[in-house]
């Protein structure tokens, strides 16, 4: 990864400068505490010019970030033309109350970013991967029939540019 905001020409990251100073995280470890808290990852792709956002259940181990699919679908047939992901992570999600309704506010902490998405087919990355997977609900070991791998992907996302908010905390 270049650095903490990535190194786009509009304030670092792909979404510009933070609005608000006092709600932007710049501390790479409570990204990573954010990141490691969460289960679900929504991820972004684009085709053409047609968006594409779909939640998955994914991994991080400090650098990458991974998850699993089926071989074909249509984020796998995106990735396949277009490798360039938004990821977005989000915790604590709440809503700060308000006596005026146009002044309620979300409470959360969130983390966005880009990468560039790969395939991998290594049987021992893809079990490494699926083994974080199953570990977010549960402490139980599994084996995975080679059926099971040899249809299964895993895709590794090199995160390019990262930033992280917070707000109510």
């Amino acid at each position: 990864m270049n650095n903490l905001h990535g190194s786009n020409s509009m304030g670092g990251h792909p979404h510009g400068m933070m609005r608000r100073d006092d709600r932007e995280i710049t501390d790479r470890n409570e990204i990573d505490d954010i990141i490691n808290s969460s289960k679900v990852m929504y991820l972004s792709l684009a085709d053409n010019n047609t968006p594409f956002c779909v939640p998955v259940f994914y991994a991080y181990d400090g650098q990458y970030l991974y998850f699993h699919s089926a071989k074909a679908g249509s984020k796998i047939d995106i990735l396949n033309k277009n490798n360039q992901v938004c990821f977005v992570i989000s915790t604590q999600q709440d809503v700060i109350e308000s006596d005026l309704a146009c002044n309620f506010e979300a409470k959360h902490k969130t983390v966005i970013g880009t990468g560039l998405a790969s395939f991998t087919e290594s049987k021992e990355e893809k079990i490494a991967v699926l083994d974080k997977i199953v570990g977010l609900f549960t402490t139980k070991k599994f084996d995975y029939p080679d059926a099971n791998l040899k249809s299964t992907l895993v895709v590794k996302i090199a995160i390019e540019s990262v930033k992280g908010k917070k707000h109510g905390f």
